[in-house]
C-alpha cells in the first residue's frame, strides 16, 4: 500500500496559548527549509497538525530528515479520504490489510470537526464492525492490540494512521532567538550545541585555532563537527577565530596555574564581542560541573566576570557517559575522538588553578594588553556558512 500523506504532531507547541500559532508557523517554515529538496511535496498547517502531501516522493527519505526537525512530538504516514463513513471505512480496511498476519486491531477515532454528525464512539464502532467483517481471522482487542488504526477527522478531510515515528521533541528552532557556541573539537561543545537547539535556539559557532600548534586536519574537524549539527537546524554560521597571538602572550607573561583561566576569560571577551556584532544573545559552551581545573564554581565564577552576556550551560549536570551518549545518537561522537589536538591543550599547564580568584586574574591581566589582542583576533576571524549540503572535509569559501 502507498501512503500519500504524513501527518504531523506537536508536543511542546500546544502548550503556548496565544503564542502557539507563531511557533507553528516557525515550525512549518523549518519543514520545508528541511525538504527543500523534495520539489513534488506540498507542505500544510491546519489548527494542531502540519499535513505533507507526498505526490509521489520517497516517503523513507522524507521521514529520516523529518526525525531531525526540533519541534515534532511525533509523525504518521497517513491515507486521506473524503469526510464520508464510507470512505473511512474502506480507508480502515485498505490499512489493516497493509498488515500481514496481524490478529487483532483496534479502531482510535478522534473527531477534531466537531460538527462531523457521528462521535467518536459512534466512528470506532461502525468502522471497526466493517473491518471485523471484510477481514478473517482478526479479532478486535481494545487493550492490547497488534495494530491501533487512528481516524483522525478534520475540517476538509480524515487521516488513517497506522503506528507513529518519534519526533526529535523539544520547539522550532529560531523561536528562542540565538545562541554563539564555544565549538571546541571534543565530545561535550557538539552535544551542548545540540541541546540548545532543541530548545529552540538557533546556533553560530566560535572555534579557537592556533596554528602552527593546531593544524589544518584540526580545524577541519569543527568544521565537520559543526555541518553535523547542521542536520538539526539548516545552517551554521562558524567563526574561526587566529588564537596562537593570544596564548603566546598569555604564556609570557601569566603565571602557569592561572593561564588556563585567562585564556578562558579571553576567549569569553572575544565570544562576546562576535555576539554583539551579530545580534546574539548569549553564549552556549559544554561545560559540566567539576569535570576540569576551569570547570569547577571557583573557576566558572571567575571567568563569567568579564561577560555581561548569560552562558547557557546545557552539560553542566550530565556524567560524561551520558554526554557520550547522545554524541553516538547525533552522529557527533566519533569525529569528537579524531586526535587531532584544539588550542586547549597547547601550552596546558600541569598545574591549573580550581580555585582561581577574581582579583587574581584582574591583576595579572594588567600585565598583557587584552583589549589590542582581544580586538586584533576578532579583525582577523574568518567566518564560514556551513549547510547540510556542504560536503564533509572540504573547506567552505567564507560568505561574509
Amino acid at each position: 500500500m502507498t501512503y500519500d500523506h504524513i501527518l504531523i504532531r506537536f508536543g511542546e507547541l500546544a502548550l503556548k496559548g496565544k503564542n502557539r500559532s507563531i511557533f507553528e508557523k516557525s515550525l512549518q517554515q523549518n519543514i520545508k527549509m528541511s525538504l527543500k529538496s523534495f520539489s513534488d511535496l506540498q507542505i500544510k498547517r491546519t489548527y494542531g497538525r502540519i499535513v505533507i502531501e507526498l505526490n509521489g516522493e520517497n516517503h523513507e527519505l522524507v521521514v529520516d530528515k523529518l526525525k531531525h526537525i526540533f519541534g515534532i512530538h511525533s509523525f504518521s504516514l497517513a491515507l486521506k479520504v473524503e469526510n464520508d463513513l464510507s470512505a473511512m471505512q474502506k480507508g480502515a480496511l485498505q490499512v489493516i490489510k497493509d498488515h500481514e498476519g496481524v490478529q487483532s486491531f483496534k479502531i482510535t477515532a478522534r473527531r477534531a470537526y466537531k460538527p462531523f454528525p457521528l462521535d467518536t464512539m459512534q466512528l470506532n464502532r461502525e468502522i471497526g464492525g466493517f473491518v471485523l467483517a471484510n477481514t478473517n481471522g482478526i479479532t478486535v482487542d481494545v487493550h492490547n492490540p497488534e495494530v491501533d488504526i487512528r481516524v483522525e477527522v478534520r475540517e476538509t478531510a480524515t487521516y488513517i494512521t497506522s503506528g507513529a515515528y518519534a519526533g526529535a521533541g523539544g520547539l522550532p528552532v529560531g523561536t528562542s532567538g540565538k545562541v554563539l557556541l564555544l565549538l571546541s573539537g571534543g565530545i561535550d561543545s557538539p552535544v551542548a550545541g545540540y541541546l540548545t537547539m532543541k530548545r529552540g535556539a538557533k546556533i553560530e559557532a566560535v572555534h579557537f585555532h592556533s596554528p602552527p600548534y593546531t593544524n589544518e586536519r584540526a580545524k577541519q574537524k569543527v568544521i565537520d563537527l559543526a555541518k553535523a549539527l547542521t542536520k538539526y537546524g539548516s545552517s551554521v554560521v562558524l567563526h574561526l577565530v587566529p588564537f596562537t597571538d593570544v596564548q603566546k602572550h598569555i604564556h609570557q607573561h601569566i603565571p602557569s596555574n592561572l593561564q588556563m583561566t585567562v585564556m578562558r576569560r579571553v576567549m569569553l571577551r572575544i565570544s562576546e564581542k562576535i555576539a554583539q556584532e551579530r545580534r546574539i544573545l548569549a553564549l552556549g559552551t559544554g561545560e559540566s560541573l567539576g569535570q576540569v581545573a576551569s570547570q569547577t564554581l571557583h573557576s566558572m565564577n571567575t571567568i563569567n566576570e568579564v561577560t555581561n552576556l548569560p552562558i547557557i550551560r546545557p552539560l553542566i549536570t550530565m556524567d560524561k557517559l551520558e554526554v557520550i551518549d547522545i554524541a553516538q545518537k547525533i552522529g557527533t561522537y566519533e569525529t569528537s575522538i579524531l586526535p587531532f589536538e584544539d588550542c586547549c591543550t597547547i601550552f596546558l599547564p600541569p598545574d591549573s588553578k580550581t580555585r582561581p580568584k577574581r582579583e587574581q586574574a584582574n591583576k595579572f591581566e594588567q600585565f598583557i594588553e587584552v583589549e589590542k589582542y582581544v580586538n586584533d583576533a576578532v579583525e582577523r576571524t574568518e567566518k564560514l556558512i556551513l549547510t547540510s549540503t556542504t560536503p564533509l572535509n572540504k573547506e567552505v569559501e567564507g560568505l561574509f
